[in-house]
């Protein structure tokens, strides 16, 4: 297991000495994921947050009628789960899926409480974590209201530069909230620019 990346991420908040980096990377397990796998169904009883190694996954929610509603991409360093279930152990209400091969650090929710009594700091890192979560959602919500559909794919741009090669038209377009017919006019305006 390659944990440099998830030891970086931590180190942004808080510093370990050697036997808490070590006892923290004792409880995280490493698992390959193959494209389109879910690794979170709705319904299915979350018990972990993942930490992204590399590829690229999607945490989206798929009403009665079929309709998936992405909610968020998570990106090689980033954080992904169902929180309000992962935290109260609840049914998930959210699918999480890799859109391509990806590597993934998973950790149980048991685990993190553990995490909590034997290295406190790391109730700081989540808590900062899990505000700037909040905050990006929040940002989200606002952007959804005050902005025109063109602008937010402008702003999922600068949100996503690297990945919005890698993920489809639709997947862009159900995380926008628009039809992908009216993002490739979006898209076929913007050359025309």
């Amino acid at each position: 297991m390659n944990d440099n990346l998830i030891l970086k991420n931590i180190s942004k908040h808080v510093s370990l000495n050697n036997e808490e980096a070590c006892y923290f990377i004792s409880l995280l397990k490493e698992r390959n994921i193959q494209k389109k796998e879910l690794i979170l169904k709705q319904q299915q009883i979350c018990k972990e947050i993942s930490f992204v190694q590399s590829g690229i996954l999607r945490a989206f929610y798929m009403d009665a009628a079929g309709k998936e509603s992405t909610i968020m991409f998570a990106l090689p360093d980033w954080w992904i789960t169902d929180m309000f279930c992962f935290i109260n152990k609840k049914p998930a209400m959210l699918n999480i899926e890799a859109l391509e091969g990806s590597t993934v650090l998973q950790l149980q929710k048991d685990d993190l409480d553990k995490l909590y009594s034997k290295i406190p700091k790391f109730e700081r890192f989540f808590r900062i974590m899990m505000q700037n979560a909040y905050i990006r959602e929040q940002l989200r919500i606002i952007e959804n209201l005050s902005q025109t559909a063109e602008e937010r794919y402008y702003t999922f741009l600068q949100k996503y530069p690297l990945a919005s090669e890698r993920i489809t038209q639709k997947q862009i377009a159900s995380y926008l909230g628009i039809t992908p017919e009216f993002l490739s006019n979006i898209k076929t305006n913007k050359h025309k620019k």
